[in-house]
């Protein structure tokens, strides 16, 4: 084998290129942004990303809704504990809420 023959030339620009392309390969499996031919970088993308976030989204407003009916709730519960001063008694106020809250 001759060291210094268009062979043994072609043998390393044959393994560059094929380094270069396993790492690339290795790279975009596992999610890590690759390098385009330019130099910029290419990110993977998810074609369900906008699906999930969507519902994401969707549940995020019902949770916080679901805070906000709760956080009343324990409004209510406070003033009733607190509001010692009324002549009703808690068991009166307790069932006035239960009729409020089934109309």
């Amino acid at each position: 084998m001759s060291w210094g023959g268009p062979g043994f030339v072609l043998a390393i620009v044959a393994l560059s290129i094929g380094g270069w392309m396993f790492t690339t390969w290795i790279r975009a499996k596992h999610g890590y942004p690759v390098e385009n031919e330019w130099g910029g970088t290419v990110h993977r993308t998810d074609a369900g990303a906008d699906r999930k976030i969507a519902l994401l989204s969707d549940d995020n407003a019902r949770l916080a809704s679901q805070i906000g009916r709760l956080e009343e709730r324990i409004a209510v519960l406070e003033r009733i504990v607190t509001d010692s001063n009324r002549a009703v008694t808690l068991d009166q106020e307790i069932e006035k809420l239960r009729d409020d809250s089934r109309i």
